[in-house]
């Protein structure tokens, strides 16, 4: 199992100390540093900064969010940084949400499924440089009827295929991922579940492509807090879990809230997202449960998270990729090389 680090948003109040924390993951050996974007930072411009200062650690977009492009401007922003990059670009896409899609993009949170599917098939098009022509039902290029004409992409990626990330919550998406791309970007997974919430859907996907989970890429995003006391540690992620499943969607359409539900916090993710949306923000921190967020991060000595990593293992994990906590950059580091020794501990390395 490879480690990952995830540096999330910037302007998130640890911008300064970012960079310093790819670079010592690139140092420890890490296997691919992931940025996010919502709407605040992109995650091209922070992923180029990262890589024009590091050696040999991947870059990955966690995501680029298919609103927000048109699928041939996403494959030439994924050339260009994996050419700049020395052939280290990894292309996380998703989705967004429906408040996100049209409230900032403009664009109808309608057939995700499908928009996806198309997207994917564009960009992979156009990055093997033949001239780009698609006909879907979202997308038509050329236009039809006007003076538009097939065009190839001029300049070459470093690696004939750079692979390709879909980030995926529900069923039905999670086995298109298995089916289209090369790796699944999860959020909020527990080992204890990872089969029946993810793990099974991937399969089914990839066995309607013909393929097996050989060489795919399993690939969920969890915090990271090292010490002794665990009830402390997963105090501190009670906001970030309330704001997920209490307040990211609308009631009807809250995927993490639906995940949490899947895990059998039916009751809890109700009562976190009515207190969350009704403005009581503490109420919903405080009504999460303890065992809810131990299920979803990795807390405690290294010792534990070693344990955890290989539950994480057997459940199918390919790369887990840690989001160090800390309220100071040495905090962070120390997370960090935590999870270097909780690896090596664990005989996965």
């Amino acid at each position: 199992m490879r480690l990952g680090i995830n540096l999330g948003y910037w302007g998130a109040g640890m911008d300064g100390d970012n960079l310093a924390v790819a670079q010592e993951a690139d140092r420890l050996g890490y296997d691919v540093c992931w940025a996010a974007e919502a709407y605040g930072s992109d995650a091209p411009t922070v992923l180029s900064w990262v890589a024009a200062q590091t050696e040999s650690i991947d870059i990955g977009s966690a995501i680029m969010q298919i609103p927000a492009r048109q699928p041939a401007m996403t494959a030439m922003t994924a050339a260009t940084l994996d050419s700049l990059s020395g052939g280290r670009f990894r292309l996380g896409l998703g989705v967004s949400g429906p408040q996100v899609s049209e409230g900032w993009y403009g664009v109808k949170f309608d057939k995700p499924l499908a928009r996806t599917r198309e997207y994917v098939e564009i960009v992979r098009k156009a990055m093997t440089r033949e001239r780009l022509s698609y006909e879907g039902q979202h997308w038509t290029l050329p236009l039809p009827d006007g003076p538009g004409k097939p065009i190839k992409l001029t300049i070459h990626p470093e690696r004939e295929h750079i692979p390709v990330y879909i980030a995926a919550i529900g069923p039905k998406n999670l086995e298109q991922t298995g089916e289209i791309a090369d790796g699944a970007l999860l959020i909020f997974p527990s080992a204890d579940h990872l089969e029946d919430t993810a793990v099974k859907h991937l399969r089914a996907g990839r066995e309607k492509a013909g393929k097996t989970m050989e060489g795919f890429d399993v690939c969920p995003t969890l915090p990271l807090a090292t010490g002794d006391d665990v009830n402390g540690l997963a105090d501190m992620f009670r906001p970030y879990t309330a704001l997920y499943v209490g307040g990211m969607g609308s009631p009807k359409q809250n995927f993490y809230n639906q995940l949490a539900q899947r895990m059998g916090y039916e009751k809890e993710a109700a009562e976190i997202q009515d207190k969350y949306l009704s403005g009581d923000k503490s109420g919903a921190a405080a009504a999460v449960p303890h065992k809810l967020i131990d299920q979803t991060t990795l807390l405690g000595p290294v010792e534990r998270i070693a344990d955890r990593m290989q539950a994480y293992a057997a459940a199918g994990v390919t790369t887990l990729t840690l989001a160090p906590a800390g309220f100071t950059l040495d905090e962070r580091i120390a997370a960090l090389r935590a999870g270097t020794d909780a690896l090596e501990r664990s005989g996965l390395a």
